[in-house]
C-alpha cells in the first residue's frame, strides 16, 4: 500500500521516536494546539500512523500514550513512566526557549559505566546535563553519580563533544538534578543545581542576569568559566 506523510506525520514520528514515549495530550500541545479542534485532528492522525505500522501504543495509560515502533518496551514498564519524566522537563524547557541540540538518554563518555544524563540541550544557550530522579535515593548513591561527573570532566574527553564552540574554549555543562528531595551531595569541579523544575530554576536564576550585569563574574577555571544566565 503506499502512503504520503506529511511533513508534520514526519516530525511526530521523529519527536516519538527520539523521546521513546509521548503521551496524546502532550502531542495536542506540541503539534495540533494551533488547529480549531486538536484533540479530534491529533487522534485522527495517530489513528492513521498506527495502523500504517509507523508507531506503536499502549492503552495503559489515560490518555494513550505511543512509542516508536522498535521501542523494545513493554507497554506496563515503568520506564515508560520515566520517560514521560523526561518529556515534562522539555516542555517547561519550551516554555521558556526552544533548547538546542537536545539528546536522551546521553551517554557522552560512549562507555557502560559513565555518565547517562537523561537529557542533554543548550539551554538559553547554556550546556546542561539533566538527572531527573522520580525516586528517592541514598547520599551515598547520588554522590557517587555526581563523582562520575568529576571523572569525566577530568577525562577532558567532553572537549571534544560534537555540540562544543569552534569559536572559543570548551564548555563543560552544569549539571542539573531535578528531584523534589535536597541531597547534601558537592563538587569543586562541577556545578551542580538542585530544582524540582524548570520552573523553579527560572525563578532561582530570573535575577543573576541584572546581577552579572552590575557585577564582574567569577569565573572558575576548572568549569570553562561558565556563566549560568538562564533570562
Amino acid at each position: 500500500m503506499s502512503f504520503r506523510l506529511s511533513q508534520r506525520d514526519k516530525d511526530i514520528i521523529a519527536f516519538i521516536n527520539q523521546f521513546r514515549a509521548v503521551d496524546r495530550d502532550s502531542l495536542v500541545e506540541l503539534f495540533f494546539k494551533q488547529l480549531k479542534s486538536p484533540v479530534n485532528a491529533c487522534n485522527s492522525v495517530m489513528v492513521r500512523l498506527y495502523r500504517l505500522g509507523l508507531i506503536e501504543r499502549t492503552q495503559q495509560y489515560s490518555p494513550t500514550v505511543y512509542l516508536p515502533v522498535d521501542a523494545n518496551i513493554k507497554k506496563n514498564s515503568q520506564k515508560i513512566l520515566h520517560f514521560l519524566s523526561i518529556l515534562e522537563i522539555y516542555k517547561q524547557m519550551c516554555t521558556y526557549g526552544m533548547p538546542k541540540q537536545v539528546i536522551i538518554e546521553d551517554k557522552p563518555t560512549g562507555r557502560k559505566g559513565g555518565i547517562e544524563p537523561d537529557i542533554f540541550c543548550i539551554f538559553k544557550g547554556s550546556p546542561f546535563w539533566f538527572e531527573i530522579q522520580r525516586n528517592q535515593y541514598s547520599e551515598q548513591k547520588m554522590q557517587a553519580k555526581i563523582n562520575l561527573y568529576e571523572e569525566f570532566f577530568f577525562s577532558d574527553e567532553w572537549k571534544a563533544l560534537h555540540w562544543q564552540p569552534e569559536d572559543r574554549a570548551a564548555i563543560f555543562p552544569s549539571v542539573i538534578l531535578i528531584t523534589p528531595i535536597r541531597y547534601a551531595v558537592s563538587s569543586d569541579h562541577v556545578r551542580i543545581i538542585q530544582v524540582g523544575s524548570i520552573h523553579e530554576l527560572m525563578e532561582k536564576y530570573k535575577g543573576s542576569g541584572k546581577q552579572q550585569k552590575d557585577a564582574k563574574p567569577r569565573t572558575r577555571a576548572s568549569s570553562g568559566g561558565i556563566k549560568i544566565n538562564l533570562t
